[in-house]
């Protein structure tokens, strides 16, 4: 599936006039305000935010208060789920590539991590689709994204194409969160993508 197919699949939803059940797995309040706007009106969408690669705790906790922020702008009819946080969880899942570095296989364990979470939930909460914010960063895989939601899902609950940065998405995810005075952070969610930050800031400070 493509981008093409995916705006394909938009337009017969649309016309069926009928607004399946989306859960949206959420990795922060500004990466969803571009995905929110553009599929709140086709789908009956819940927000799951399960990020336990998220570090330190205070840092969950003030990314979770900004994904409420921006529902409060956007629609409040729409319901948050908040995963459960344990960031051992994600330092098992990625024992032994933590020095990787950003988009190597180290990413590719934590993306698969919290997008199979989000479909076992997705599936046994009657959702008829799945899907996630994570592709609207420029910094991050949208093909890997896609293969992994393609290899989890099944005929009561599929995976709707992600690759939300097509259209200038992540553009305007900046621009509505000027709007809404939003916390963009500035590195990804674990100790390392925040280490790797600072290292370049560093370097760029020399």
């Amino acid at each position: 599936m493509n981008y093409n197919d995916f705006l394909i699949q938009i337009k017969k939803i649309k016309e069926s006039n009928i607004k399946p059940k989306l859960l949206l797995h959420s990795c922060c309040g500004p990466c969803s305000t571009h995905v929110l706007k553009l599929l709140s009106e086709v789908f009956d969408i819940t927000i799951f935010f399960y990020n336990p690669n998220i570090y330190p705790n205070d840092e969950f906790k003030k990314r979770l208060i900004e994904q409420e922020k921006v529902v409060k702008h956007i629609n409040e009819d729409i319901k948050i789920i908040e995963g459960f946080y344990d960031y051992n969880l994600y330092l098992n899942e990625i024992k032994g590539l933590e020095q990787l570095g950003e988009r190597s296989k180290r990413c590719y364990n934590c993306y698969e991590f919290r997008l199979k979470e989000t479909y076992e939930y997705a599936k046994s909460n009657g959702f008829d689709y799945y899907t996630t914010t994570l592709s609207i960063s420029p910094y991050k895989n949208s093909t890997w994204i896609n293969e992994i939601m393609e290899k989890y899902q099944s005929e009561e609950c599929k995976y709707l194409y992600s690759n939300f940065k097509k259209e200038e998405g992540y553009k305007k995810s900046i621009e509505y969160s000027k709007e809404y005075d939003l916390y963009r952070q500035d590195y990804c969610g674990c100790e390392f993508s925040k280490l790797e930050h600072l290292e370049i800031l560093k370097k760029k400070s020399i």
